[in-house]
């Protein structure tokens, strides 16, 4: 959530009410998203909420303070400061992409979506709603859609490596398999082998029967941990069963479930495994 927050916080340079700000609140608001950034909650809210007291109509810095508030945990509250400042303005993205953020904690991804697409709606540029979307719709099994989001998020934001990876990964679950090696071949020249294209490429080199390529290409992101860790171990246990090293298959399985239980890859090869 934290990397989420900051996204929103670093894009939302311009989220200001109707009225005129003084200069103080900006600066307030301004050095409040810089301590949320930094992890400083308690900083953030004292200089978030001193922003608000100089002008009540300061969209960006409710928007702030939900987000302090979020990253606390406190729902409600977030609820509140959200709300505030999609009232203040609901022409601007930032608020309603802030309650995409919500309810995605609450687990109402139905609803989520529905606050991306708004901010969209508003802004078909804010690129932060449309990594959000494209990410829910490909989760929820919705890979057409999907791929055409990451797809334009390419285009509205082409220094993203998420918009590129999203959009190999439809085109590969969509077996459209020569669109999904070229794109990921143009994102390579782009952005280098970086590690959400390096996964990408490993398993490119599985589904092509290179399992010991694979497998080398893959041990790497094995030390980054999180998320890609997990996924790394887990279609390192696809290649070792994939050249008949079972025992092997299964000790990358346990490493990539230590990391993440719910990592599905490794689910899927865990049920595999049971079933030999």
């Amino acid at each position: 959530m934290r990397l989420l927050l900051v996204i929103l916080v670093l894009s939302c340079i311009a989220c200001v009410g109707r009225a005129p700000l003084p200069p103080k609140a900006i600066a307030l608001n301004d050095d409040g998203a810089a301590a949320l950034a930094a992890g400083d909650l308690q900083t953030a809210e004292a200089r978030l909420a001193l922003a608000v007291e100089y002008n009540p109509r300061f969209t960006e810095a409710w928007v702030n303070l939900g987000l302090v508030a979020l990253e606390r945990g406190e729902l409600d509250r977030a609820q509140h400061d959200l709300e505030k400042g999609r009232s203040l303005n609901p022409d601007l993205p930032a608020p309603h992409h802030s309650l995409g953020l919500l309810e995605e904690r609450r687990g109402d991804l139905d609803a989520a979506e529905h606050h991306y697409r708004a901010a969209l709606k508003v802004d078909p540029g804010f690129s932060s709603s449309r990594a959000n979307l494209g990410r829910l719709l490909f989760a929820r099994k919705a890979f057409e859609d999907a791929r055409e989001q990451f797809l334009r998020l390419t285009e509205v934001a082409p220094e993203s490596v998420a918009g590129w990876a999203g959009l190999v990964e439809s085109l590969l679950v969509l077996k459209r398999e020569h669109e999904s090696d070229e794109t990921l071949e143009r994102a390579r020249a782009r952005f280098g082998d970086v590690p959400d294209l390096v996964l990408l490429v490993g398993r490119q080199q599985l589904r092509r029967g290179a399992f010991e390529q694979g497998e080398e290409t893959l041990a790497p992101l094995t030390r980054e941990g999180g998320h890609r860790g997990a996924a790394a171990w887990a279609w390192i246990g696809v290649a070792r069963l994939g050249r008949g090293d079972a025992s092997g298959a299964r000790r990358a399985c346990s490493e990539a479930q230590a990391i993440d239980l719910q990592e599905p890859v490794a689910f899927y090869l865990e049920q595999t495994l049971l079933s030999r």
